[in-house]
């Protein structure tokens, strides 16, 4: 089976919205409530590292040829 590919974060905040609109609705059985609790456990995880793999990314790219973070200014530490 071939491994699914990511959401867009959008996709995935449409999708969690979605699942909490499931959730607060009055007429889901405890079973849909559960599995739609599950889900949205998934797409919180999900969302979270595609926001952690975008902040390295960003991290790595404000980064690159910046040495000033690993040497104190002149003065900074007296």
């Amino acid at each position: 089976m071939p491994k699914e590919q990511p959401l867009d974060i959008e996709s995935t905040f449409a999708q969690l919205e979605s699942t909490i609109h499931t959730l607060e609705s009055e007429e889901s059985t405890l079973h849909d409530s559960m599995e739609a609790f599950e889900q949205g456990v998934g797409l919180i995880k999900q969302a979270q590292k595609t926001l952690q793999d975008a902040t390295q990314r960003v991290n790595l790219l404000v980064g690159e040829g910046d040495n000033t973070k690993s040497t104190p200014f002149e003065g900074e530490n007296d």
